[in-house]
């Protein structure tokens, strides 16, 4: 048949890959990216220029007894973060919001007119502290002038770079590259001002950190009050600083914070035959609190007697509160030893958790629901396959909690173990002998600073003379946390200290920190109320029962 071997029409053909069209929208896209690209930096570039317009030029604010140089910050490590440097210590408030905000830096003096009430020898906390609507209306005048700053740094390099390319190019600045420029400047302005409206807010607060001196922060009433008189005696700057504190935790720590709480509870861990317990019946009474939590490692060596002969249980038993327990790796000596638990069992006020292998006791402390296991590992263990070895307790602990409501509050020894459990709110352990904060899990460091197995840290250094590098042991610090738990039993925040000296039977704080609960746990919804009148009650899960 003739035309009968015709190809179909563009069977085979391949399509053509360039020509004028294809090749012209190649050229739209790349010049696109070209131009988004210089828009990002001139972007960045502006906004640089504005913080350093803050920073060659500062902003000052003042009350009636303080002043303060205030500059943004571009340092990653202070996004979203009120920095303020002081003699005594560092006030750091870190804030977590969608938002991003550069940080700001507050360098904060005293002012001459503090002289007068030094005079008057009439020093207190309430007579330097400055009121909320003297840090709102200082934060009103310094925003808006910083703003203008900013603003000012923004378009000066801005421009500045158009007028050094024109200069470079002999020409004048074309209309596209100054509506860039101006593009440019209103995102880093308008960004930047979104963002530091949307983050520096109180219910974006997620933690208030001091140091040094600083470290006792307004909540610590009883403790401040004796630093309080120390500080007039010694210098009263000091007092002045920490009425800083106070004031800055008053305007921007979250109310339910700063409200008195339902529940108080002292977390610690890792003991080791150290009785350290005066100390902790002090922080018990200063502090005000509703039971303790210890996550186990009471002893070193799985033996009763060392804990006898430190006279442990006879301090657990004058601490006047609620003292709940879980079993550590080092508080047995075998698979089997029920021994230290036996023991602690004969102290009125002592709650374990799980009293015998698979029986726990769910105990409800002013409304809050605390459960835990103990650690299957014993004195003298291999230390291998640990997770292997957690697994089973974990399993049991899931099981005979399966069909139960989920608890507030769940304990266990090492880490490994906590991050098994299925359904808690919040989890707690002990183990590493440091504090940390991973999700909703609480890793309490040492009270006692590890006792005879302190973890400790080599320091390297270097000796001039021999180029040697020996190292220096550091041990752990001292450490321990209090949750506050609201009328609606949820955690309102974690208070975490470490510190390595005492000063008169008192801690001498290295640092404290405030944590807002609401970035660590969640409780399930519903309404509950929890608060003092519940009282303490006991209930027993056992497993397949």
């Amino acid at each position: 048949m003739s035309g009968s071997s015709a190809e179909p029409q563009g069977v085979g053909v391949p399509r053509p890959t360039s020509g004028p069209a294809t090749d012209l929208k190649r050229l739209r896209w790349k010049r696109r990216a070209t131009r988004g690209a210089a828009l990002l930096v001139m972007v960045v570039a502006v906004y640089l220029g504005g913080v350093g317009a803050t920073s060659l030029f500062p902003t000052a604010v003042q009350t009636s007894h303080y002043s303060a140089e205030v500059r943004l910050s571009a340092l990653p490590s202070f996004t979203s973060t009120i920095h303020s440097p002081t003699s005594f210590g560092d006030l750091d408030l870190k804030f977590t919001s969608p938002l991003l905000a550069p940080g700001v830096d507050a360098t904060v003096q005293v002012r001459d007119t503090i002289t007068e009430l030094f005079d008057d020898r009439r020093i207190s906390i309430v007579a330097f502290q400055p009121s909320s609507k003297e840090i709102s209306d200082a934060l009103g005048s310094g925003v808006t002038e910083l703003g203008l700053k900013f603003t000012g740094g923004v378009l000066v390099v801005g421009f500045g770079v158009i007028a050094l390319i024109a200069y470079a190019r002999r020409r004048p600045p074309t209309r596209r590259q100054v509506v860039s420029t101006a593009v440019a400047a209103l995102v880093a302005v308008g960004g930047t001002g979104v963002g530091v409206w949307g983050t520096y807010q109180p219910d974006q607060l997620s933690s208030f950190t001091t140091t040094g001196l600083l470290g006792t922060v307004r909540s610590n009433a009883g403790l401040l009050a004796s630093v309080e008189a120390r500080a007039a005696q010694v210098t009263p700057y000091v007092t002045n600083l920490l009425a800083l504190s106070a004031a800055l935790q008053e305007k921007f720590v979250p109310a339910d914070i700063s409200t008195p709480p339902a529940a108080r509870f002292l977390l610690v861990s890792d003991i080791h035959g150290a009785n350290q317990y005066p100390l902790m019946k002090r922080i018990i009474d200063d502090e005000k609190i509703t039971a303790v939590i210890d996550s186990g490692d009471l002893i070193n060596f799985g033996s009763v007697t060392e804990a006898e002969l430190a006279g442990i249980f006879t301090s657990i038993k004058n601490l006047g509160v609620p003292y709940i327990f879980v079993r550590g790796n080092h508080d047995a000596s075998s698979l089997t030893d029920q021994t230290l638990l036996d023991r602690m069992a004969k102290i009125a006020n002592v709650v374990l958790l799980e009293p015998t292998a698979k029986t726990y006791t769910e105990v409800t402390v002013d409304g809050v629901v605390i459960a835990g296991f103990n650690d299957p590992r014993f004195f003298g263990d291999d230390s291998k396959n640990i997770v292997a070895k957690e697994r089973p307790a974990a399993d049991a602990f899931n099981e005979a909690y399966a069909d139960r409501s989920r608890p507030d509050i769940v304990v266990a020894h090492e880490p490994s173990a906590a991050k098994m459990v299925e359904s808690a709110t919040l989890l707690i352990n002990g183990h590493l002998h440091k504090d940390e904060v991973d999700g909703n899990r609480i890793g309490v460091g040492t009270f006692t600073g590890g006792g005879i197995v302190s973890h400790f840290v080599n320091q390297q250094s270097l000796v001039p003379e021999t180029g040697d590098q020996p190292g220096e042991l550091t041990g752990q610090p001292y450490a321990f946390d209090i949750a506050d738990y609201g009328d609606g039993c949820d955690l309102t925040s974690l208070t975490r200290y470490t510190f390595r000296n005492l000063i008169q039977g008192r801690p001498a704080y290295d640092s404290v920190g405030v944590i807002n609960g609401k970035t660590i746990a969640t409780r399930e919804a519903g309404e509950r109320t929890c608060g003092t009148a519940l009282g303490v009650s006991r209930t027993t899960v056992t497993l397949g029962g």
